[in-house]
This record gives C-alpha cells, sequence and structure tokens, in this order.
C-alpha cells in the first residue's frame, strides 16, 4: 500500500505539481522504495512514500533526509557534499555511500533529471541492500526522463513573465509599480514570498527577445527581460538612450547567500564581455523589487566606472557609489571642478583622485603615479589653482574626490 504525502506549498500558478507527483510515486511503485524529486537547488518538489512489510523507521528518515521533507529544502553544505559525487554531470543512477558525520546514515541512489543534456533536478531514494537492480533503475530513469522533460517546460514559462517583470521595473509612478508587483506575485504563486534578488548587466547587446539567454542556464533564474540603460524612470541616461540593460531576477536560498545570482551574472557576462554586472542585496518577497533594480544597475554602472569593483559587482561592495549614483547627473558635476574635468587636464584629474583616494599621503600617491613628490606637489598646485579649492580644507577634499568619481560614472 502506498501512502502519498503532496507538496504543493512551492508550486506556482503556472506548475506540473500534480504531474510530478504521479511521476514520483510510479518510480516509488517500480523501486518499492520511497522516492523524493528534488530541483536543480535542491528544493522538494514531490515526496512518496511506499510502505513495504517494514514500518519506516527513525533509519529511514536520518537528519539529511528529514530536514530535505521537513523544511522542502537542503543546507548549502549538504548540497555542495552531494554534488561532490558529479550527480551534476551524471547520466545515469549515481550511488552515493552512507556518511554519518555528514548526516547521512544510509546510501542513496541519485536519479538525475536532465533534458537535452541538462540536469534539472534529482530524484532521490535510499539505497538498501541488495537494493534496486539494474533493470528497475533503467525503467525509474525513463520516468525522470519524463520528469526532466517537465521541469524543462516549467523552466522555459519563465520566459513568460518578460512582461510582468519589466512592467514593475520601469513603471514611472508607485501605485503603476504596485500593481505590476501584483501581477508578477501571481504569475509566480508562493515562490514570489521567498528570498530573491536582481542582476542588472549593462549594456546588454540586444533588445531582441529571441537574444536572451534561456532561463535554464542560468541558476535560480526566475523571470528576465531587457529594459532601457539606466533602469527606467528614477534615473535616466539621455546618452545612451539607445542602449538596454538586462534585468534578471533569481531566487535565493537566503537573503545574505548571494551565490545563485553572482553566478548568474558571470555567466551572463560571458556573452556580454564589454559590459559589467550589478547585484542587489537579498530581499524577501517582490514588495521591494524596484528598489532592488535601482541597488543592481547603481551596482553595475559602479562597476563600469570602477573596473575593480568588478565584472560583478554587488551593492553592499561599493562603497560611496551607492551614493553617488543616486544623484542626478547634473548635480553631480559641480562648477569648481568642471575645468579640471576636460581632457586637456586628464592627467591633474587623476593625480587628485589618487591622492585623494590615498588620504593626501603624498610617499603613496607618487610611488602609485611614478612620479617624483615635486612633481606631484606641482600637479596639486595646479588643481588649486584651476578649481579654487583649498586641498587643506576637508570640506573642499571631499567635494573634489566626490565629484571626480561621479565624473567616470556612465
Amino acid at each position: 500500500m502506498r501512502e502519498n504525502v503532496r507538496v504543493t506549498a512551492d508550486a506556482p500558478s503556472f506548475s506540473h505539481a500534480g504531474d510530478y507527483q504521479e511521476l514520483v510515486d510510479e518510480i516509488s511503485e517500480l523501486l518499492g522504495a520511497p522516492a523524493t524529486l528534488e530541483n536543480r537547488d535542491f528544493e522538494l518538489i514531490a515526496f512518496g512514500a511506499y510502505d513495504s512489510e517494514d514500518e519506516l523507521d527513525a533509519s529511514t528518515l536520518d537528519p539529511v533526509r528529514t530536514r530535505s521533507i521537513l523544511t522542502r529544502r537542503s543546507t548549502a553544505a549538504v548540497r555542495t557534499w552531494f554534488e561532490g559525487f558529479g550527480i551534476t554531470r551524471a547520466t545515469g543512477p549515481v550511488r552515493i555511500p552512507p556518511t554519518p558525520e555528514a548526516g547521512v546514515h544510509r546510501g542513496r541512489v541519485c536519479l538525475p533529471a536532465r533534458h537535452r543534456g541538462v540536469v534539472l533536478g534529482y530524484v532521490w531514494l535510499l539505497d538498501d541492500d541488495p537494493g534496486p537492480s539494474d533493470a528497475q533503475l533503467a525503467a525509474a530513469m525513463e520516468v525522470t526522463g519524463r520528469i526532466g522533460a517537465l521541469l524543462a517546460d516549467e523552466a522555459q514559462h519563465g520566459a513568460d513573465l518578460t512582461r510582468e517583470l519589466r512592467a514593475v521595473l520601469t513603471a514611472q509612478a508607485d501605485w503603476q509599480r504596485d500593481m505590476a508587483v501584483a501581477e508578477l506575485r501571481i504569475a509566480l504563486g508562493a515562490r514570489a514570498d521567498g528570498p530573491h534578488t536582481v542582476v542588472c548587466v549593462t549594456p546588454w547587446p540586444s533588445a531582441d527577445p529571441d537574444d536572451a539567454p534561456s532561463l535554464r542556464t542560468l541558476p535560480g533564474a526566475t523571470a528576465l527581460c531587457t529594459v532601457p540603460w539606466g533602469g527606467g524612470p528614477s534615473h535616466p541616461l539621455d546618452a545612451q538612450a539607445d542602449s538596454q540593460s538586462l534585468a534578471l531576477l533569481v531566487r535565493l536560498r537566503s537573503t545574505d547567500t548571494l551565490t545563485p545570482a553572482t553566478s548568474a551574472a558571470a555567466r551572463l557576462l560571458e556573452r556580454a564581455r564589454e559590459s559589467a554586472a550589478g547585484v542587489a542585496a537579498g530581499r524577501l518577497g517582490l514588495a521591494e523589487l524596484g528598489s532592488a533594480w535601482q541597488e543592481a544597475s547603481a551596482s553595475a554602472r559602479a562597476a563600469l566606472a570602477e573596473p575593480g569593483l568588478g565584472p560583478v559587482a554587488r551593492w553592499a561592495s561599493i562603497g560611496p557609489y551607492r551614493l553617488l549614483t543616486a544623484l542626478p547627473r547634473e548635480s553631480a558635476q559641480d562648477p569648481a571642478v568642471r575645468t579640471l574635468l576636460e581632457h586637456a587636464h586628464h592627467e591633474l584629474a587623476r593625480t587628485a583622485e589618487v591622492y585623494l583616494d590615498r588620504a593626501g599621503q603624498a610617499g603613496r600617491t607618487a610611488a602609485e603615479l611614478g612620479i617624483h613628490r615635486q612633481t606631484l606637489y606641482y600637479r596639486l598646485s595646479r588643481v588649486e589653482q584651476l578649481t579654487g579649492l583649498d586641498l587643506d580644507d576637508g570640506e573642499d577634499r571631499l567635494l573634489l574626490h566626490m565629484t571626480l568619481k561621479a565624473a567616470r560614472l556612465p
């Protein structure tokens, strides 16, 4: 007799949840053993418990299995441990031995759910002695292939969220953004309430949807779209009006673990090598999606201005650019510094910025620029003459420093 445990809490409005459950039940029936289905992020999709003559006991639900069923996900450490057995590359069943020190008291059999060469999920079985036969596993792998096709179909449906995501990111008014967020939340279903972040890659080479990457190739990707460079109405950049940025909504395991987003950003930059990427802070739910997009696009701009921050810059790492990117471009160009920013004075501007970056330490500045100290002092005096600023005055130094940095922002 079989007892089914339905796991649908994380299913989106477009979902094959019932189909997954039936296929997992079919695998449990074929093998006469409990089976679980997880996506490639190790989040539980379905669990079929098969009752044999022996009752399920504590040894069946070892710590790792218990956590997976009760919390519908595994820890990053557990995921890394299992992936170490090559399950992300496997095309057939993978046997994993028991390792009590890792919380795995009983061995596992992993059946990778693949579609067109890409692993999209895993079916897990407890590996008893003697365990399933090769013929049973071959039959189960055929069912697992059907699961892979469903996972691919559901992932591809994420492309249909382009309109909803673009509407959120380009909304002109708060009420418009609220309505757009509500539509996106409905489309995502229960997944909308989990941890998310936003990635910006800018400039993106094309606005053509056919040129957009597949969500299946990006870890944790939920939706993507292109928007005009600058990210919408908050900070329009007229000089780049014909350029595009790519926006990617990424599902996280927790708000402070941005690895899926940075990995996706790095993969996107393989297609846009002259660009930079920014990653916003993680958030629960979608209510602050507009703010997250501003953070991501600001971080990408900072990485373009300051290559040392990139090519993938996190909002938490861009320092003063968190303030500078929030300023309108005309406000960041102080009249006192305008002459210094002319091309003819490029070397003086660079000298001043390095000097201020090094907290006014002449020795470090001269060494970095490869010039004599007297040359440095001469250049700094020229900077004061051109700007009318006093480099011994803290406020003048702050004004000059921020203006020089803002001038390099695209």
